[in-house]
């Protein structure tokens, strides 16, 4: 039996806010927000963001507080 060829495993994308060493999210920053929900207003996930686990989580929260507080809506249409 030959051995898989791992080769054509897609390549691992960095997460881009801790390239920039942010510390915080704010909720109050719509537009930065906006770009981790998809059009119908749904937080996109990590892998396809290519987020680490403790960015992704402050997303989360600071997308639901956003939502909250009324800066951002729930559903886009």
């Amino acid at each position: 039996m030959a051995k898989p060829d791992y080769s054509d495993k897609k390549k691992r994308k960095n997460c881009s806010l801790c390239a920039d060493k942010i510390e915080t999210i704010d909720y109050k920053d719509a537009a930065k927000l906006k770009r981790y929900l998809t059009e119908a207003g749904k937080i996109i996930p990590r892998r396809i963001t290519g987020n680490c686990a403790k960015h992704q989580r402050m997303i989360a929260n600071a997308v639901k507080k956003a939502r909250e507080a009324a800066v951002i809506s729930y559903v886009f249409d």
